[in-house]
């Protein structure tokens, strides 16, 4: 077995904090990954990982090892690219959130594997956070302002806001003339932020910036769903890229709310980890998905 693969068992294995799951990845035998370590680890005369009942990870020189190894392993992946065939291959393991993959990716995927008929698409969907490295995954499409700096994001599209409620929440509170008037009794169905479990305000674009608002709410949610279902169900107001309710805002069952301050438009990004080399998979999926949402708008 060659240093390199060696070097790639090795990281695998920091990453995914297994043995078994770093074996699964790479398509080895366990037995092949564990004698790979202890080989490794007798010729460089160093302990590289501590290994528990729950978990594995680096010790103090396997840390400092990983980190070398990254840069050693992104540039043989950079070099080998600019000699052999540049057509994208092997297993692309993404997330992104559901209402994202419904709306815009699912409908025209099959364009991208009649283009590209050598990359695998593996796909999870969910709004919750997603630790790339320790899930395998080569990475996440999401909608929002990015809070995480360990990880690489390259946007692909901005998404025209609405602040909207349904007509049975106006009919009993009334429609708000002004952003001051949602102080008079106006209350919001709350969306909790999956990192600080805390209410997002509502925001508002003015001349002098972005205004924001938080406003009691008799219910609170954590999924874009069930989001947009507490404003159907008249439970308060919210705001949600318009192609989320571009239909019940055609049939009346949403009204626009306070249409010259709209919400500013939410940012959509592919996020990877900064310590990967920028595979020519990832670049290719986020080069399509920035043509898909051109597209769509």
């Amino acid at each position: 077995m060659d240093r390199f693969q060696q070097m790639q068992i090795f990281t695998r294995i920091v990453d995914r904090r297994s043995f078994t799951q770093a074996a699964e990845d790479l398509g080895l035998p366990r037995a092949t990954v564990t004698n790979s370590i202890k080989r490794l680890e007798a010729r460089l005369g160093v302990r590289l990982l501590e290994r528990t009942t729950r978990q594995v990870k680096p010790t103090l020189d396997g840390d400092a090892y990983y980190q070398r190894c990254m840069r050693l392993l992104a540039d043989l992946e950079e070099t080998e690219q600019g000699f052999r065939d540049s057509d994208p291959n092997g297993l692309l393991r993404v997330n992104m959130q559901e209402t994202l993959a419904r709306h815009f990716v699912l409908p025209r995927l099959a364009a991208f594997v009649d283009r590209y008929p050598r990359i695998e698409l593996f796909i999870g969907a969910g709004d919750q956070y997603v630790d790339l490295v320790r899930e395998g995954i080569d990475c996440v499409l999401r909608a929002g302002e990015l809070a995480d700096s360990s990880m690489v994001a390259r946007r692909v599209a901005l998404l025209e806001q609405v602040t909207c409620a349904s007509p049975a929440y106006l009919a009993r509170h009334g429609d708000p003339a002004s952003i001051d008037a949602l102080g008079d009794g106006h209350v919001a169905v709350n969306y909790l932020s999956p990192a600080t479990g805390r209410a997002h305000p509502l925001e508002f674009a003015l001349a002098g910036g972005v205004r924001r608002v938080t406003l009691p709410g008799p219910v609170s949610v954590n999924g874009a769903e069930l989001y947009t279902g507490g404003a159907l169900a008249g439970l308060g107001i919210v705001q949600v890229p318009r192609y989320r309710i571009r239909e019940s805002l055609a049939n009346g069952e949403l009204c626009v709310l306070l249409p010259d301050c709209p919400p500013p438009p939410i940012p959509v990004s592919v996020l990877y980890p900064q310590n990967r080399q920028l595979s020519l998979r990832v670049r290719a999926f986020a080069d399509w998905l920035v043509q898909v949402f051109a597209n769509a708008a």
